[in-house]
């Protein structure tokens, strides 16, 4: 596991440095092709918005089409591999954890290389996850619940969006750090576990201010604590979990990215970098991206590639010491 991470590191720093290393053409010179941004999910779903509001933009700054290309299914990993063996130098992956980060330490063989076929492009937002409760639950505060947690072992139930996904291993992570077990309870997608959230089935979920705001808005549901850095405004008076249970290591990025084939001419990723950056500081763009529950956290390769690396330690470490598997 340490040499994999070894590798990882090692190989986003020579993505950052292949850029002036090479002379090959910039972006609109070289290329002649539609620019395809493939997403690892559904059409509607907060992930696909923001592709298609980067391509809308990324289509003036680069002085070319841009086509958005959902491919969804195992968790991304469909996605990372057709960007990973695409040969055009035209497309990138919308990356998110689950395919290049978590999946590595869940799969014993996966049909593309993440550290070695996928090199980072930009940085563009935060999803975060949030511990929430329906609006007639016991638990006031996240305290509540591990202090209920500790006192019933394994009784107290947490839903997520599925085995294996960020927002079950990010449950596991606040056991993990705070000393109880919690039940994970996983369902497919957001949807059918805030169902059972509603209905009583389950205490608690983990899931990401975009699926939750609406329950709160309606009433229905209230959010204990957000894994986010600082407290954030559309959540109300929720604290941060790390404010909250003053653990550290609380602060789980669920980032979204823009990765490239490592075959791209690095003055493409130079080019389609500074385009991105220069797009996610748009205020609009902060706008825009808070409408769905996502934080603008622009970067270049070097600040993707440092989150990717970070993210990759923290899963290896929780699935590790949670025994983690996925069927």
């Amino acid at each position: 596991m340490k040499l994999r991470l070894k590798h990882l590191a090692l190989a986003l720093a020579a993505a950052a440095s292949l850029a002036t290393a090479l002379t090959t053409p910039a972006w609109a010179q070289q290329n002649d092709k539609p620019l395809r941004i493939v997403v690892p999910f559904a059409t509607g779903g907060a992930q696909d918005v923001i592709a298609r509001y980067l391509g809308a933009k990324l289509t003036d700054k680069l002085g070319q089409p841009v086509i958005i290309d959902n491919k969804a299914g195992a968790g991304g990993i469909v996605a990372a591999d057709a960007v990973a063996k695409a040969t055009d130098g035209a497309t990138v992956l919308l990356a998110t954890g689950g395919a290049v980060t978590i999946a590595p330490h869940l799969q014993a063989r996966l049909p593309y290389d993440p550290v070695h076929e996928l090199v980072p492009v930009a940085l563009v937002a935060d999803t975060p996850m949030t511990l929430s409760v329906r609006a007639e639950s016991p638990y006031k505060t996240v305290a509540d619940v591990l202090r209920d947690a500790k006192a019933r072992p394994g009784q107290v139930t947490y839903a997520s969006t599925g085995n294996g996904t960020v927002s079950h291993l990010t449950g596991a992570l606040l056991a993990q750090a705070s000393g109880v077990n919690l039940l994970h309870v996983p369902y497919r997608g957001a949807a059918p576990a805030l169902t059972d959230l509603l209905g009583g089935q389950v205490a608690t979920i983990v899931t990401s201010v975009a699926s939750i705001e609406p329950m709160v808005a309606s009433g229905k549901a209230r959010v204990l604590g957000t894994f986010s850095r600082a407290a954030l405004p559309s959540m109300g008076s929720a604290p941060t979990i790390g404010e909250a249970t003053g653990l550290p290591g609380m602060e789980v990025p669920v980032w979204v990215g823009v990765m490239a084939p490592a075959r791209m001419p690095a003055a493409s990723v130079e080019k389609l970098s500074a385009a991105l950056v220069e797009v996610c500081n748009l205020p609009e763009t902060k706008q825009r991206f808070a409408q769905l529950g996502a934080v603008n956290t622009c970067g270049g390769p070097a600040a993707l590639g440092k989150v990717v690396t970070e993210d990759s330690q923290r899963w290896a470490k929780v699935i590790k010491q949670g025994g983690i598997k996925v069927d």
